[in-house]
């Protein structure tokens, strides 16, 4: 009876011990998100919806990354429309990162998009290795 009791005590115990570990682990998790866009004017949304998550998410709101890739790279030398969305970003605490195998692709020189982007190697890559770091992620 004993040894019965013991061990209900200690699977108690240790069962106990799991569940206080894995809700401080819940509590000290934030919430990272990442969009992969082909277009510029998606940023708007994007931007809007950065907003909305850190609202609900609260302390919880981590990382937030709109990576462009694709031919709307073009469209970054047009400083004056990249400026609004850059100082909304900035805002709402969204990271805009380009992809740099897109700018090679179509001929645009880094120099000539705003220095507030984030230049990376390869914009899908980027995705996937923040996906493997656990960020919600979504393409549109």
């Amino acid at each position: 009876m004993k040894k019965l009791i013991l061990g209900v005590f200690l699977l108690t115990l240790t069962f106990s011990n799991a569940l206080n570990a894995q809700t401080s682990k819940q509590e000290d998790h934030s919430h990272n998100y990442v969009v992969l866009t082909k277009k510029i004017p998606q940023l708007q949304p994007i931007i809007l919806t950065a907003e909305a998550l850190a609202e609900e998410d609260g302390k919880s709101f981590g990382d937030f990354q709109a990576i462009i890739c694709g031919k709307t790279v073009e469209e970054l030398t047009n400083k004056e429309v990249m400026m609004d969305f850059i100082e909304k970003a900035e805002k709402a605490h969204v990271k805009i990162v380009v992809c740099g195998f897109s700018l090679k692709k179509f001929k645009v020189n880094k120099e000539d998009i705003p220095e507030e982007l984030e230049v990376v190697d390869n914009g899908i890559l980027h995705d996937f290795q923040l996906q493997k770091k656990g960020y919600l992620s979504i393409e549109l």
